[in-house]
């Protein structure tokens, strides 16, 4: 069975308001410009991050359904859950220095980007299995950014170093359709007009336009 897994990312957070590990609810802005999103494409199963903000996306996209899946969490950021990126190049350089360097690097004491993508890479290598008896290959995931990437990274077989060179944009889908293990990328697309302009999750504080500047 040919699988379609269709990933869409959450609204972006004020940049000023962007922590690592901050998987609240959207805020108000963040809610309109979905709920003003779509029409989403469809799936025969639609599956969500296991926290607020991606069960939020999904129902304001019309998949109040959608299951939470826990291999679609956001990368585990350890002691730096909560804190800036500015308050973590202040307290700890060099420790930062490395986790953006060395896919293998957890010195926060949460989630390498190595583990992240095993973690991904493992739930997308299972999904045509698992959906063989349904006879429909489609899947809509709602989905960190963090785990997009991860997705692509496996799926096409890159380098680890690569995920912080993928830029995922807000409230857009990016689609994996593979069989037998071999996947095919088609990038991010903005699920409506208007949300070109959008800052994306260049907020976020592990996004790579975040990063660059540390």
């Amino acid at each position: 069975m040919t699988v379609r897994v269709m990933l869409i990312s959450p609204a972006a957070v004020a940049a000023h308001e962007a922590r690592f590990g901050d998987d609240g609810p959207l805020d108000a802005a963040g809610l309109r410009r979905t709920r003003a999103a779509g029409p989403l494409p469809a799936a025969g199963r639609a599956l969500t991050a296991p926290s607020p903000r991606y069960r939020e996306t999904a129902t304001a996209l019309g998949a109040a359904g959608a299951r939470a899946e826990p291999a679609l969490r956001d990368l585990d950021a350890g002691r730096w859950r909560g804190l800036r990126l500015d308050e973590v190049a202040a307290a700890e350089p060099e420790a930062l220095a490395a986790w953006l360097t060395d896919p293998g690097a957890a010195p926060h004491g949460g989630e390498s980007v190595r583990d992240a993508v095993a973690r991904v890479g493992a739930w997308l290598d299972g999904l045509e299995e698992r959906l063989e008896e349904r006879g429909d290959g489609r899947v809509l995931a709602f989905a960190p950014a963090a785990a997009v990437r991860a997705a692509v990274v496996h799926g096409l077989a890159l380098p680890a170093q690569s995920f912080w060179r993928l830029d995922v944009q807000p409230l857009s889908l990016t689609e994996l359709t593979g069989r037998g293990g071999r996947w095919n990328l088609r990038c991010g697309v903005p699920l409506a007009r208007g949300h070109e302009g959008d800052p994306g999750d260049r907020g976020h504080p592990t996004s790579p336009a975040a990063t660059q500047s540390s």
